[in-house]
């Protein structure tokens, strides 16, 4: 009931919520086109799994078009620039890695950071979203799941020898999530978006997924406590 009352109070058309949107909607739309990209990468450096990572980077392509749709539909332009900058520093260290090729640090990087990132975000923005950008959201986050599945299962085969690249990724990686998020507060609060419930989804998120792959208790409240000390 309170999601309700609180939607009922969120002007969708006034100029503050178009102003915040215009950044919110560009991350989404940008953070699409970045996991395009990254998957058509990691096709190419997982050559036995191109057409599973190919599958994966359409559906991205999908998420894009309807994250733009979102956009014209609240008649705002997405402010893409910001959106690019937003994203520099993991687009760079991906990048990095898969020059090197680090398989392990570039799934790391988009199938666990981006994408616990995106399902954190698109749950806590569902209950507050407008009626059409809520059904596009909620098709939109289904995938994520399996997107996230992916990486997970990859990394979970492959552990014991990924372990230590996976810890020196978290620590290199994580504190840019608390960076990004403190970027995005103020639109976040604009939006009905509470950053601490953000926070909060994601690290559950994040937990969950290293612990799928193999990592204990005590691991990851030790490689979580990367990214709170940058918060």
């Amino acid at each position: 009931m309170q999601q309700l009352a609180t939607e009922l109070e969120i002007d969708f058309q006034s100029e503050k919520y178009k102003d915040a949107y215009s950044r919110i909607n560009a991350i989404v739309i940008e953070g699409e086109q970045e996991a395009y990209e990254n998957y058509i990468t990691l096709g190419e450096m997982l050559p036995e799994l191109k057409d599973q990572l190919i599958r994966l980077s359409k559906m991205e392509s999908r998420h894009k078009k309807g994250f733009e749709a979102c956009g014209r539909n609240l008649e705002v332009t997405p402010d893409m620039e910001f959106a690019k900058e937003f994203f520099a520093k993991l687009h760079q260290n991906f990048q990095t890695a898969a020059a090197e090729g680090k398989i392990v640090t570039c799934l790391l990087i988009q199938s666990l950071i981006i994408e616990c990132f995106a399902i954190a975000a698109y749950n806590i923005y569902i209950p507050v979203a407008d009626d059409f950008a809520r059904k596009i959201t909620e098709g939109v986050v289904k995938d994520e799941y399996s997107h996230l599945n992916f990486g997970e299962v990859w990394l979970k085969e492959n552990f014991p020898e990924s372990k230590a690249e996976l810890e020196a990724a978290n620590r290199q990686n994580l504190p840019i999530v608390w960076q990004m998020l403190n970027l995005v507060e103020k639109d976040a609060q604009s939006l009905a978006m509470e950053k601490e419930a953000l926070v909060e989804d994601f690290m559950i998120q994040y937990g969950e997924a290293l612990s799928n792959i193999g990592f204990t208790t005590r691991d990851i409240m030790r490689m979580s406590a990367y990214g709170l000390t940058a918060a």
